[in-house]
């Protein structure tokens, strides 16, 4: 138990690093950001394609348009969204909309499975914690202007906007990997990931190509690199190795060592992890509507999972797969 507690809270601590990348470089856009992320990553999965080779030959023309199809919504375009919805909005309240992501899985799950046993759990039974979070929603979304961290204008609202694509690209992605990798026979998983990975560094080198042309035509010039190169580069390698590999490697760890219906609330150590860096980063203590919305946050998703879980045990939705 405490060697699974401990990797699960490594896996948030790391991918809450992802979370305070855009306010580290504010001056490289979200898709920027999100194609040297994944151009860094897919790079370390050409190397771990090694390993999985054989599984990889296996994989159908219409498995790999499965596999880039998951990883442009779940990667590219989820991190895209979610590092401008940072830059526009501030970290506070982007990441609490990312923590109700086990409950938009869930959510989306009952509504679209066709099993009758999802769709047995009572609306009513949703409606406490639902509230209980939208009630931590609003004290923090209250609190972010006062404490002076950002103006409610309209680049707020269009972060806001783009925190809420960002969850529904987190909700699409696990749903439709689980469906894949149930159609398949055991033991796919991890190329099933790697493949993913190797799908995802096309699709960041076409982004930056598509950048470059766009500074081209704009300004006569390509700089790809930006005004800090250096931390830039290092920033996306760090990120690709630490938040894309070492954390899912320990969050796989956790889920091994640890009862399903402990793991999938775990996941809140990557908000806690998050919300942290960001009041460091603001150089301040969180207020106490501030602690309270994030509270009533943390309550609300582990009230929701809850209610799914002793209906049915748990399904991989809320896992997240090895390596991406």
């Amino acid at each position: 138990m405490l060697a699974g507690l401990s990797a699960a809270f490594g896996a948030g601590l790391l991918w809450g690093l992802v979370f305070i990348v855009p306010l580290l470089l504010p001056d490289y856009s979200g898709i920027m950001l999100a194609a040297g992320r994944y151009a860094a990553f897919g790079l370390l999965a050409i190397v771990l394609a090694r390993a999985d080779r054989a599984a990889l030959k296996r994989l159908t023309r219409a498995d790999w348009i499965a596999a880039a199809k998951l990883a442009l919504i779940g990667n590219m375009l989820y991190f895209a969204a979610l590092a401008s919805a940072i830059q526009l909005a501030g970290v506070t309240v982007p990441t609490m909309i990312i923590g109700t992501l086990p409950v938009a899985i869930a959510i989306t799950a009952k509504l679209t499975s066709g099993d009758a046993a999802d769709h047995g759990l009572p609306w009513a039974r949703l409606l406490l914690p639902l509230t209980v979070i939208g009630l931590g929603l609003a004290l923090v979304h209250g609190q972010s202007a006062q404490a002076g961290d950002i103006d409610h204008d309209a680049r707020y609202w269009s972060g806001l906007a783009l925190a809420g694509v960002a969850l529904v690209c987190w909700t699409w992605y696990p749903l439709n990997n689980s469906y894949w990798l149930r159609r398949q026979p055991t033991g796919l998983a991890r190329a099933w990931a790697t493949a993913q990975g190797l799908m995802t560094l096309p699709l960041a080198l076409m982004a930056l190509a598509g950048i470059a042309l766009w500074q081209w035509v704009s300004t006569g010039t390509v700089d790809l690199a930006g005004p800090r190169p250096g931390v830039f580069v290092l920033l996306m390698l760090l990120t690709g190795l630490l938040a894309s590999w070492l954390g899912t490697m320990l969050w796989n760890r956790a889920s091994h060592l640890l009862p399903p219906g402990l793991a999938g609330q775990l996941i809140v150590f990557e908000t806690l992890a998050a919300l942290a860096y960001g009041f460091v980063w603001y150089q301040r203590w969180p207020t106490l509507a501030e602690m309270g919305g994030i509270a009533l946050l943390i309550s609300g998703v582990v009230l929701a999972v809850r209610a799914f879980r002793q209906r049915r045990e748990p399904t991989a939705e809320l896992e997240r797969p090895t390596p991406v």
